[in-house]
């Protein structure tokens, strides 16, 4: 049985209050990496550089973040663009859901494997099931769910929806 959490207007507002909050805090860049992780969170990403492209000057470039979620730490984290691409810029590392923090983890790592001007995450919900210190700088929503109950983001054209199963 599902149970809706958030509409697509939700989501939208939830988008713009993300974007905004990651403009304010590199009002002075030129340029901002969007990191969105392969999946839901690249979608939710690309949505949020829709947004900072309508509200600021500075170039705004998106990159894919690949790993196999399942086994991070085998497979290694890959990015669309090189490393000195993103070297000593502002970064925003972004999912769809924060679980238990392993994905973010793992690309927080890989990031941090080059110097950055500074690194953010930012999700579309927050759960609080974490193993390891990593949280969300930006977020749209924070539920306490118990650990059998699942969070589905599906984003769909006009009809993006957030569901508790």
């Amino acid at each position: 049985m599902q149970h809706q959490i958030l509409s697509h207007k939700e989501i939208q507002y939830k988008i713009n209050r993300i974007a905004y909050q990651i403009y304010e805090a590199n009002v002075d860049e030129k340029e901002i990496i969007i990191a969105g992780i392969e999946g839901g969170g690249l979608n939710f990403a690309k949505k949020i550089v829709k947004v900072l492209q309508e509200i600021t000057t500075a170039e705004i470039k998106i990159c894919k973040v690949s790993m196999d979620k399942k086994n991070p730490l085998q497979s290694g984290v890959t990015t669309a663009i090189k490393e000195e691409d993103y070297a000593n810029k502002s970064v925003v590392l972004v999912d769809d859901v924060l679980n238990s923090g392993t994905t973010l983890i793992y690309g927080v790592h890989h990031f941090l494997r080059v110097p950055l001007k500074q690194l953010k995450t930012a999700v579309l919900v927050n759960r609080n099931h974490k193993k390891y210190p990593v949280k969300a700088d930006y977020k749209g929503i924070s539920l306490s769910t118990s650990l059998h109950e699942q969070i589905q983001v599906d984003f769909k054209t006009n009809n993006d929806r957030v569901y508790l199963l």
